[in-house]
């Protein structure tokens, strides 16, 4: 998508102050509908509507669905209830139904009566879902047939209801109760004999999703069987939408969004591509409190380093090597953390699988802990000579006793990464959230511990 251009703001303001309606046509029909709408979101509510009160109504619906959140329901409140009826009327049923969740209630309230009843009851089919779930994403703008149509029937109903249709790749057949029975591609109908009953030709093993389910699961339904729409149907099995596949990738990517800033333990809202608009003040209080409380809990890191303060003092060379234990501890944690959660995501694992995953993490972390072992015991012996606290031991013996507390740091953090994730999803909870900041205040507190004190029994002190 294009960037927005600062440069063609002073441009199409011209353009309006001068009402040259035949220039700014051309500038809104040049472009993607998406394009145009990135490069007008510069403009306050009023200027916006008045560029695209110089377009036909079709294009200005389609621009308008692309527009920001925000300035959408900006225009919404400076527009007389007649343009916006027009608009609406003209917008896809589902980007229809969110503008709808996003207004007031009281402008609701006020729109509504306006509707046609027919768009009127849709929008409202359309909001009553909870919002995260199929229902809530899933559009009413689908095709159907009937199962003793011939193809050549079929075609010709498909052609009379497209223009009215977000997609018409895929046909649903459905009974006079609206029982989901299968489903016909285009190419299906186009192929078949004109005679052909579209029972005879339609798919049964339908890939669907429930009114109720996650929205996330849904989108990848889509994703996994390569759907261009996934059906969705209620509790008595009737179709009541579908999902497209550019809401699947908008879902995703939201998911996504959602699962980063829970990873850095972010609260608040999760939305793509609003940091820009979100005032300093929300950025702090999204932060602050998981940012305070990891802040506390790592007093207790500063709590078991003094109370080693001691063994510290006899032997300086450990402190040499408490950002290496830190860094090393948290790298280990968050990887196997990440890669567990995104497995969980991805449906890979289960809670069930608990223990083949800490087998296989197990696995690792030992490999992965030899090394580093390995690479302290030779960072002690060849390079820390002259250290305070090393006449009394060898330099041998102080490596091994670094390298084994560094490798258990290792094996148990890597465990930890793993184990608390899978932990959260066990009882319900969101996996990212136990994830980054989190665990590696928790692996700091039991690295140093483990470090300090194996140290302390390996050279007997």
């Amino acid at each position: 998508m294009t960037a927005q251009n600062p440069l063609l703001i002073p441009e199409l303001r011209k353009l309006l102050a001068s009402g040259n309606t035949e220039a700014l046509q051309e500038f809104c029909s040049e472009g993607h509908p998406a394009d145009i709408a990135e490069l007008i979101t510069a403009l306050p509510g009023q200027e916006a509507w008045s560029l695209l009160s110089h377009i036909d109504l079709p294009l200005r619906a389609e621009i308008f669905s692309h527009l920001d959140d925000d300035l959408q329901v900006e225009m919404i409140d400076i527009l007389r209830r007649e343009e916006i009826v027009r608009m609406v009327g003209e917008m896809p049923h589902d980007e229809r139904a969110d503008l709808f969740k996003r207004l007031p209630e009281e402008r609701r309230e006020d729109l509504l009566p306006a509707l046609a009843q027919a768009e009127r009851e849709d929008i409202r089919r359309l909001t009553a879902h909870v919002d995260g779930t199929a229902g809530a994403v899933m559009t009413s703008d689908y095709a159907t047939l009937s199962s003793e149509m011939t193809a050549a029937l079929a075609i010709e109903h498909l052609r009379e209801v497209a223009p009215d249709r977000e997609t018409i790749y895929y046909a649903y057949v459905v009974d006079k109760d609206r029982k989901l029975l299968g489903f016909v591609s285009l190419k299906d109908l186009i192929l078949a004999r004109r005679n052909a009953l579209v029972k005879a030709i339609m798919h049964r093993d339908v890939i669907f999703a429930h009114v109720e389910d996650d929205q996330e699961d849904a989108a990848r339904k889509i994703q996994k069987y390569d759907l261009l729409a996934l059906p969705v149907i209620n509790g008595k099995d009737a179709l009541v939408g579908i999902i497209t596949h550019d809401d699947a990738m908008d879902i995703i990517t939201q998911e996504h969004t959602e699962d980063m800033e829970k990873l850095m333990a972010i609260s608040g809202r999760h939305e793509e591509a609003v940091y820009m608009k979100t005032p300093a003040w929300d950025h702090f209080k999204n932060r602050s409190p998981w940012v305070i409380m990891l802040a506390f809990l790592g007093l207790v890191s500063g709590f078991i380093v003094q109370s080693f303060e001691g063994l510290l003092s006899q032997f300086a060379i450990l402190a040499a090597f408490m950002p290496m234990l830190a860094d090393t501890g948290g790298n280990t944690g968050s990887q196997s953390a990440t890669l567990v959660i995104r497995a969980l995501a991805l449906n890979e694992v289960s809670p069930r699988d608990i223990f083949k995953i800490l087998g296989k993490e197990l696995q690792v972390a030992l490999m992965l802990g030899l090394l580093l072992s390995v690479i302290a015991f030779g960072r002690v012996v060849f390079f820390g000579g002259g250290s305070t606290g090393t006449d009394n031991f060898s330099l041998e013996a102080i490596g091994w006793a670094i390298a084994l507390a560094l490798g258990l740091q290792v094996v148990t953090s890597t465990l930890i990464g793993a184990l608390l994730p899978m932990a959260a999803a066990r009882i319900k909870l969101d996996p990212a959230v136990v994830a980054s900041p989190a665990l590696t205040t928790v692996v700091d507190m039991t690295g140093l511990l483990i470090y300090f004190t194996t140290v302390k029994l390996t050279l007997g002190i």
